[in-house]
C-alpha cells in the first residue's frame, strides 16, 4: 500500500480497479473501509482510490488538532501521487467539506466533485449539541458506538435490518483519540471562504432524513457552491448504505456525463 508524508502525517491510500481515477473519502469513522461493500460498483471502470486520512486508524501524525485545510492537502497530494489528476472525488460527511477544499485550494487536480451528506460550517446548533453528547460518551465506548448507529442511520432502515444486525453496526465506530479528534474537527469546522473558489462541476448529495447532519446543512453546502447541483436520497446519514443502487446511480450519471 502507497504512503505519503504530507505535514505532520503519513497517509496510506489503497488503489483498486482501472479507468479514469474515482477518489472515494471517508468521513469521521476508521477509515477507507467504509466504501467496501460499493467498490465493485465502481471499480468495473474506474480506477478506485481510498486515502486514509488524519484521524483514521491507518494514518498516523502528530496527535494534533485536525484542520479541514490539511485534510483537502492530503487528498490533493493522494492525487497527485497517482499520477493521474484531475481525478473526480466523491465525499461523505466530514469527507465531504474536506473534498470541498480539496478542490477549492487545487482546482487543477478535482474534474468533478461529489460531496455527499455534508456541512459547510458548524453554526447549526443541532450540530454543536449533537457532537457535544457524542464526546460526551467518551467515556462510555459501547454508548458511542450505539449513539453513532441511531443518528447515522434512519428509522425505516434500522427496522429493515433488524436487531442483531443493528447490534453488530456498533463495533464500526470505535473509540479512540483519533475519533475524538475528527469530532472536535466537525465542531470548529468552517468552509465557506473557501467555496467560492471551486471550480469543478459539483453534485452535492443530500439525505432527507439524516440526524448527524441534518439536510438543511446539505442544502447550505450546495446553495455556497456557485453552479453547483444537488439531489437528495430519502435516507439517514448513511446514503449509501440505506440505498447503494440509487446512490451509484447519482455519482455514475453525474461523472461520467460528457
Amino acid at each position: 500500500m502507497p504512503k505519503l508524508t504530507v505535514g505532520n502525517a503519513t497517509v496510506p491510500y489503497r488503489v483498486e480497479g482501472s479507468g479514469p481515477v474515482l477518489v472515494l473519502v471517508h468521513g469521521v469513522g476508521p477509515g477507507s473501509g467504509m466504501w467496501d461493500q460499493l467498490l465493485d460498483r465502481f471499480t468495473d471502470h474506474r480506477t478506485v482510490v481510498l486515502p486514509d486520512l488524519s484521524g483514521s486508524d491507518p494514518a498516523e501524525d502528530d496527535g494534533s488538532p485536525i484542520t479541514i485545510e490539511a485534510l483537502g492537502a492530503q487528498v490533493n497530494a493522494v492525487i497527485e501521487d497517482t499520477g493521474a489528476g484531475p481525478a473526480d472525488v466523491v465525499g461523505f460527511s466530514l469527507g465531504a467539506p474536506t473534498v470541498a477544499a480539496a478542490a477549492a485550494l487545487r482546482p487543477d487536480l478535482v474534474r468533478r466533485l461529489v460531496p455527499v451528506a455534508g456541512l459547510s460550517h458548524a453554526g447549526d446548533e443541532y450540530i454543536q449539541q449533537h457532537m457535544t453528547l457524542w464526546l460526551d460518551l467518551a467515556s462510555d465506548p459501547e454508548g458511542f458506538g450505539r449513539f453513532a448507529t441511531l443518528t447515522a442511520l434512519s428509522r425505516a432502515f434500522l427496522n429493515q435490518i433488524g436487531h442483531d444486525a443493528v447490534e453488530q453496526q456498533h463495533a464500526f465506530m470505535g473509540l479512540n483519540d483519533d475519533r475524538v479528534r475528527q469530532i472536535d474537527l466537525v465542531k470548529r469546522l468552517d468552509i465557506r471562504p473557501l467555496l467560492p473558489r471551486i471550480a469543478a462541476p459539483t453534485l452535492v448529495i443530500g439525505a432527507t432524513r439524516d440526524q448527524t447532519i441534518p439536510v438543511e446543512n446539505h442544502r447550505e453546502l450546495f446553495a455556497g457552491i456557485r453552479g453547483s447541483e444537488y439531489a437528495e436520497l430519502d435516507t439517514g446519514h448513511v446514503a449509501m448504505a440505506e440505498r447503494p443502487d440509487e446512490f451509484v446511480k447519482l455519482v455514475r450519471d453525474f461523472i461520467e456525463r460528457p
